[in-house]
């Protein structure tokens, strides 16, 4: 016992921040709670997205009650390629990526042929609540399907890479691009087995990656670095990260996002009790990030000053940002 209180001292003294000061420190006193359906509901997050002219996949249609399963041909219409989501699902399950149509049935972005009733079925157990927060009953969303920019080719396994930056108070404070592998089933997710690898806040150059608990250089499939990766129209994400700030009124959230090869950066979920794994990825503890920021604040506060978008991120890129040792 008496090492474990050693050990965790000296992450502490490294700024590493446990999922105690996270949720009392930063979820309970930045997230007002009546705000959490904003984050907790993708439907909800994509309207008001759309209504603050933030880009995000484009929502075909949903489907509330297992009546209106049978609007499923009309929502899908032509297309041979989307995505069935739970509103309120989390950590990735229950999501059915479609990328082909195979004569009268349906090819998984794995590769899996499916009938239309087994589609049918997964949706029916969406409104269930098999897949929401809590078990409550949910609504299924039909979307665009994100094709993954070319400059991740090499450095994922089927499914679309994701970047989460950490915001506080509109600040970005850490960055991670996900990578899924064979492991986590084509999904970006750390907990199934996907990469997590850190980026640099000034630049968007990939810093080191982690997998499975164990710091690795390379991606385990590809066999190609995952370090040293320059991500296109980095900008673009700081300010979109930034601004969702505006866009939900939570103080303390993680926003999760995709590089489209034809759309550009898209916003997919906010999450209002980001994970900590980031600090892994960054090798870098969140607390001292966090700290400087609450001291910008203050000393903006005692000015009355406030800052835009634009000034955020520039203030962040200028405390966090380094140079890639490359």
């Amino acid at each position: 016992m008496f090492g474990l209180i050693k050990t965790w001292k000296a992450l502490e003294a490294r700024g590493i921040m446990g999922i105690n000061r996270r949720n009392a420190d930063y979820v309970l006193k930045y997230n007002k709670r009546h705000l959490y359906p904003i984050v907790d509901d993708k439907i909800i997050t994509k309207e008001r997205a759309l209504a603050a002219g933030i880009h995000v996949p484009e929502m075909y249609g949903i489907i509330e009650t297992e009546k209106e399963i049978d609007k499923l041909d009309q929502i899908i219409g032509g297309r041979s390629d989307f995505v069935i989501k739970p509103a309120q699902g989390a950590g990735g399950d229950g999501i059915l990526v479609i990328a082909d149509r195979f004569e009268d049935r349906y090819r998984t972005v794995s590769g899996k042929i499916i009938s239309h009733e087994e589609i049918e079925h997964q949706i029916s157990s969406i409104l269930t609540g098999l897949y929401s927060l809590g078990g409550h009953r949910d609504r299924a969303l039909i979307e665009y399907r994100v094709t993954p920019d070319q400059i991740f080719k090499s450095i994922s396994y089927e499914g679309v890479p994701d970047i989460r930056i950490i915001v506080l108070m509109g600040y970005p404070v850490m960055a991670m691009l996900r990578l899924p592998t064979r492991q986590s089933g084509g999904k970006a997710n750390l907990h199934q087995g996907a990469i997590g690898v850190g980026v640099d806040l000034a630049t968007g150059v990939t810093l080191r990656g982690t997998w499975l608990n164990n710091i690795i250089s390379k991606h385990p499939d590809t066999t190609n670095a995952v370090d040293g990766v320059q991500l296109p129209n980095w900008d673009g994400f700081m300010k979109l990260a930034a601004g969702c700030y505006e866009l939900c009124g939570l103080g303390y959230i993680g926003v999760d996002m995709v590089l489209d090869q034809d759309k550009g950066p898209l916003i997919l979920e906010l999450n209002a009790r980001p994970g900590l794994n980031i600090q892994i990825a960054n090798d870098c503890g969140l607390t001292q990030r966090t700290h400087a920021i609450e001291a910008h604040l203050e000393a903006l506060a005692k000015d009355g000053i406030t800052e835009d978008v634009e000034q955020r991120v520039r203030v962040s890129q200028g405390l966090f940002g380094h140079v890639h040792p490359r």
